[in-house]
């Protein structure tokens, strides 16, 4: 295996948290190799998180129409791909790929050492979403690759220039299931918002685009700033500028543990030995009956243990 003195490619679709999860890849391969050349094929709205801190060198965008005919067998590979895969002497791809029809198209153009990871954990074993990333890399002799993701940032502002101490909030997620009562979120803000000097960070994407509207309204504007939509390296130096976080099972979650914040999740039913997120400081929530029985006095006695010992 001569990946060191190569290039070596990454292949990972998936959502945030996916991604994230499978950072600790890069960072074991960038140990390993240094001074290799190190790309991403994925998302790039996701991926460009890799650049951060220079895990990775180069992102190309997995939605080319050109990669459908490696997806079908004995499919036509356009050759400016068949090209850019000859280019490397090591391919991992993280790709649901059943039949091995993409690896063996792939095969076809590079021969490439190629090593096919799982698009997903296998939920009912015992290992966290990280460690079984990391296992095809042990064909390489590596064994002890970091488990905690990261992504080094500068925070956009320094609390000690402003009033107060910021809390990240991310009131949605992936799934409505996953969410806790929007009246509970509103009833905690107001709280907060009368008995503490706390500012608010309020997070979301599109599909958080209601919930975010409703919540701001119970914030004075003085006292919080919403992301929304906005890049993901840009909100990684947002929350690492906060105090903490508060928010759900998401990909959001796994960022603000990626960039070091202390985290207090309310969680639903995710099998949570394999997707919690590796915070340094963790605080999983859940309610006896799901997250619509989780109390806010509850939510707000753990928030405040959570920031006192900050």
């Amino acid at each position: 295996m001569t990946a060191h003195r190569g290039k070596i490619l990454v292949i990972r679709g998936g959502a945030i948290g996916d991604f994230i999860l499978t950072l600790p890849v890069l960072a074991a391969l960038r140990a390993q190799f240094p001074g290799t050349r190190l790309e991403v094929l994925g998302y790039p709205h996701i991926a460009n998180l890799a650049l951060l801190g220079e895990a990775a060198d180069r992102v190309q965008s997995i939605e080319a129409r050109e990669l459908a005919g490696f997806f079908a067998k004995g499919g036509a590979l356009a050759p400016a791909l068949a090209e850019y895969f000859a280019g490397f002497h090591l391919i991992i791809s993280f790709l649901y790929d059943p039949d091995r029809i993409f690896q063996t198209n792939v095969a076809r153009c590079t021969p490439a050492q190629f090593l096919a990871g799982p698009h997903r954990p296998d939920e009912r074993g015992a290992l966290h979403a990280t460690e079984t990333f990391l296992q095809p890399l042990q064909q390489l002799a590596i064994f002890d690759a970091p488990l905690v993701p990261k992504v080094p940032v500068t925070p956009s502002f320094s609390e000690s220039l402003t009033t107060g101490r910021w809390l990240a909030v991310h009131p949605g997620s992936g799934s409505e299931r996953k969410n806790w009562p929007l009246e509970h979120w509103a009833e905690l803000l107001r709280q907060l918002v009368a008995d503490t000097h706390l500012n608010f960070l309020l997070v979301g994407g599109e599909a958080d685009r209601d919930r975010l509207a409703r919540l701001e309204r119970v914030l004075p504007p003085i006292r919080r700033r919403q992301l929304q939509n906005v890049p993901l390296p840009e909100v990684a130096a947002w929350l690492a500028s906060c105090r903490a976080f508060i928010g759900h099972d998401s990909g959001i979650s796994h960022l603000a543990a990626a960039v070091d914040l202390p985290l207090l999740l309310l969680w639903g039913d995710t099998v949570e030995h394999v997707w919690r997120p590796r915070a340094r400081q963790l605080t999983l929530l859940r309610g006896a009956q799901g997250l619509s029985a989780l109390s806010v006095p509850v939510v707000r006695h753990h928030l405040e243990i959570l920031l006192a010992n900050l």
